[in-house]
């Protein structure tokens, strides 16, 4: 047992204990300072105050977390694609940074375990898992720097998920997809959404793409936004021979 952790074997709960052994399992080095990382872990709902009266929340941390995703996986696009202009970078970067795939990545190291709340985690909306994991790596920069925050990311995020090829396929939204080419092809697109109240009373919406005054696509979601994106991802289906053209 080294220096660092004799330290805190005697000033730490045992609580506390478990949760460094756990986080430095996850991160794959240990922590100087075990403050950060419960930090990282508070949500608003904790109503937890410093001594200066700021919030103790996560949500700074969040901030943080997403610009150090973004500069570690800018410098590794940079590297290894040489030939990519800007906009193929900044579109590369944004199919590896995008909220669906930080959701996939706080959900595969189960970190929803170590929120504190006051509100229950079954209220918790879909992007906790990503928000709480762009924490955590802003947890890492403060307590350890760049260097290990760029190692982390490179364990976590890179070596397993980015694969360029691959990514160059992957469509972050299908709804941008079909605009763009309605508008490069000159074509008149409308998205009509109303709510549609399903049968158990759950509130959805419902939305009817229209192309050149033509219906589509139609689809129902829980939200707006999925319900556009879902409708929008049958019309690209439709057209896929002639978007994939453009």
């Amino acid at each position: 047992m080294n220096i660092i952790k004799k330290i805190f074997s005697k000033s730490r709960s045992q609580e506390d204990g478990i949760f460094f052994d756990t986080i430095q399992k996850i991160l794959g080095f240990q922590p100087v300072s075990i403050d950060f990382y419960k930090k990282a872990f508070t949500h608003r709902s904790s109503n937890k105050l410093d001594e200066q009266g700021n919030a103790i929340n996560y949500e700074r941390l969040e901030f943080l977390g997403d610009a150090m995703l973004s500069a570690v996986i800018a410098a590794h696009l940079f590297n290894k694609a040489p030939n990519g202009d800007e906009g193929y970078l900044t579109k590369m970067r944004s199919k590896i940074v995008s909220r669906e795939h930080l959701n996939e990545l706080g959900k595969d190291l189960n970190l929803v375990r170590f929120v504190e709340s006051k509100v229950p985690v079954q209220h918790f909306g879909e992007n906790i898992h990503g928000n709480i994991f762009e924490s955590l790596v802003g947890a890492i920069y403060l307590d350890r720097g760049y260097a290990f925050c760029e190692k982390f990311i490179q364990k976590r995020v890179i070596t397993p998920y980015v694969d360029i090829a691959r990514l160059e396929g992957k469509v972050i939204s299908y709804k941008s997809l079909v605009i763009e080419w309605c508008q490069k092809e000159k074509r008149i697109f409308h998205y009509d959404i109303f709510e549609d109240n399903g049968i158990d009373g759950q509130r959805l919406f419902g939305v009817k793409l229209s192309i050149d005054d033509k219906v589509i696509a139609r689809a129902r979601a829980t939200s707006k936004k999925k319900a556009e994106e879902k409708a929008s991802q049958r019309a690209y289906f439709a057209f896929q021979e002639k978007i994939d053209k453009k």
